[in-house]
């Protein structure tokens, strides 16, 4: 039974390509005819001209022409049989509008990002998908949202060339059959809520405050250690004991102070009141 319904359809199908054959011949005859009877006037809508950056295909009754886009340059149609759809191969950007993400450790985010695409393919873009800009656009904004859900907040954060790359791969391989190819994508900008602003302020100072507070602490040990270290020299001689007097002394000299203190050693003053 299947072998029966393939013969009939084939059958079908070669009576309406036949049919398709003979009314295509007399409207290609019929048009070659109003074309050299209005020579010159039907080069103003039988030539086409497409820029450098451009690929035209070609319908003719609604099948594609053979040989695939044309361009750059003129070409010629046949006005009453082909109608054409020109394709743009230049890259194109656009932004990807913020989404509200609510990503894997629960925290709402809004993300926005830029896609840079262009069409290397012109006959699967204009064949395989209606509109092929805004299916891209729309599907750049599911990815965005599919990928980061699965990440948690220090992960968008830190991680961003990974998540752009991770998202550039998806939209590349789903956009393949279009004939686009995806070349850049960046993660613009990743808004927290304020609450949560204020609340990693809040963390962040209280971080900072406790390593300066360490790094006070360990200012003042190695200075203690220093001044242990002084001590422990200048007990050791006591000429070095006078001529830290001395110095002192001049410092204070150099200064022009009207009242100079002149240090004693309470060694000193020990035998003087044992003395007295």
């Amino acid at each position: 039974m299947t072998g029966k319904n393939d013969e009939e359809a084939m059958d079908r199908n070669n009576e309406d390509e036949g049919c398709g054959s003979c009314i295509g011949g007399l409207i290609w005859v019929i048009s070659m005819l109003l074309i050299c009877c209005t020579f010159p006037f039907s080069l103003f809508v039988t030539v086409k001209q497409v820029q450098e950056y451009q690929r035209a295909v070609i319908f003719r009754l609604g099948r594609v022409k053979r040989g695939g886009a044309v361009g750059p340059g003129l070409f010629f149609i046949i006005p009453c049989m082909d109608s054409i759809q020109v394709v743009d191969l230049r890259t194109v950007s656009f932004d990807v509008p913020p989404q509200e993400i609510l990503t894997k450790d629960s925290v709402t985010v809004a993300v926005d990002a830029v896609v840079y695409y262009k069409i290397n393919n012109p006959m699967s873009a204009v064949c395989n998908v209606t509109n092929a800009a805004q299916s891209t656009r729309l599907l750049a904004s599911t990815t965005l949202r599919n990928t980061l859900g699965t990440k948690t907040l220090q992960d968008i954060l830190a991680d961003r060339e990974d998540i752009a790359k991770t998202i550039l791969e998806h939209l590349d391989s789903a956009t393949d059959p279009w004939g686009i190819r995806v070349e850049r994508v960046e993660v613009k900008d990743v808004r927290l809520p304020q609450q949560l602003q204020r609340a990693m302020a809040a963390e962040a100072e209280a971080s900072r405050q406790a390593r300066a507070k360490v790094i006070e602490a360990e200012g003042e040990q190695k200075a203690s250690r220093a001044l242990k270290e002084a001590s422990d020299i200048i007990s050791s001689s006591p000429a070095a004991l006078q001529l830290r007097y001395l110095q002192t002394l001049s410092s204070i000299a150099a200064e022009r102070n009207s009242t100079i203190v002149f240090p004693l050693p309470i060694e000193l003053l020990g035998d003087l009141m044992r003395v007295v």
